[in-house]
């Protein structure tokens, strides 16, 4: 059986993960990056990492839950240093509806007294009445994940060419994965960037062990810890395609809300401000195409880390049961 050779253009969460499942699958992979460097302009470098598909599930498609719940274990299995506490989410006592109606949307999840919020995440001990668990959810610190793709393909003899700019018409190979998120709109006229903007900040005074979502009626809220004191505050979704460093809105209700979850945060230390735009389809969510031996697949939207491996499952699919299906037809024709 013939060994399919493929470029995969972009070396982001989606494309090292594309590439990591053609290789584990026997393809002979190439994978090239115009970036300088592992996260050099790339949506990916400024993720959560949460592997939450219940707690997304109150917000998006079932689609996100069903086909990102298998990544939990898929990430387990290539980076050891997955997380898998779960995620709580809680909401001051005046929002305590909004904690209701975001059960009502979702499942695999338990209700949790103010007792156990304690017993879970002791700093937070008298601080909100009810939570929800979310017990089977994950969560990763996405640079030290991306690398250990890195190492991974290394491992299976793939190298990753950086500071390489490549047109998917060009690439060699006999295959071709287009993942270069918002920079592939030349051939996809309808992929959009919805801005997100995070602060990673380091406390002594704080400590949580699982991503932290606080229900708010005009800024939720998540924060995850990364461990060493620090902690990533995220929530902003802003439909705009400028780049360009976090705003002074957007830093100041961050940090509004992170006291607001717990008033020592008010002492953290601001170590990063990062921004960028996580490619987007106007449903929300990730797409894959074949056009002729270009394998074209984006929109991960704010669901990189979960939905990536899903979306490397789907290009393997593709890729690999169509050489198959030539090659079971070339032998056919042979045998007449």
């Amino acid at each position: 059986m013939k060994r399919q050779s493929v470029t995969v253009i972009g070396a982001g969460v989606a494309g090292l993960c594309c590439a990591l499942e053609l290789s584990l699958r026997g393809a002979s992979v190439d994978v090239v990056e115009r970036g300088q460097a592992l996260g050099d302009g790339c949506c990916s470098w400024q993720a959560g990492g949460m592997l939450a598909p219940w707690c997304e599930r109150a917000t998006t498609e079932a689609v996100v839950a069903e086909r990102g719940a298998p990544s939990i274990d898929w990430w387990a299995r290539h980076f050891p240093g997955t997380v898998r506490k779960g995620s709580l989410v809680v909401a001051q006592p005046r929002d305590a509806a909004d904690l209701t109606r975001f059960a009502q949307r979702t499942e695999r999840y338990e209700w949790a007294d103010a007792d156990r919020i304690a017993a879970l995440e002791p700093d937070l001990a008298g601080r909100f009445r009810r939570a929800l668990f979310f017990p089977d959810e994950a969560h990763l610190e996405p640079r030290l994940a991306l690398a250990a793709l890195v190492e991974r393909l290394a491992d299976q003899g793939v190298e990753i060419r950086y500071g390489v700019e490549m047109s998917p018409d060009e690439a060699p190979g006999d295959l071709v994965v287009d993942c270069r998120g918002f920079a592939a709109r030349d051939a996809l006229p309808d992929l959009r960037g919805v801005r997100g903007e995070m602060v990673v900040v380091r406390s002594r005074d704080v400590s949580l062990t699982r991503p932290i979502r606080m229900l708010h009626p005009r800024i939720p809220l998540y924060i995850v810890p990364r461990g060493d004191g620090r902690f990533m505050i995220g929530a902003t979704m802003v439909e705009s395609e400028q780049r360009g460093p976090v705003t002074l809105r957007s830093t100041v209700e961050l940090l509004n809300a992170a006291y607001a979850l717990h008033p020592s945060f008010g002492e953290a230390e601001i170590v990063e401000l990062g921004a960028d735009l996580r490619p987007t389809f106007p449903d929300n969510l990730p797409r894959v195409e074949r056009h002729g031996r270009i394998v074209r697949a984006n929109g991960l939207y704010r669901h990189g880390f979960l939905l990536a491996p899903a979306l490397a499952r789907e290009v393997a699919g593709i890729i690999l049961e169509s050489t198959d299906t030539l090659e079971m037809a070339d032998a056919d024709i042979r045998q007449r």
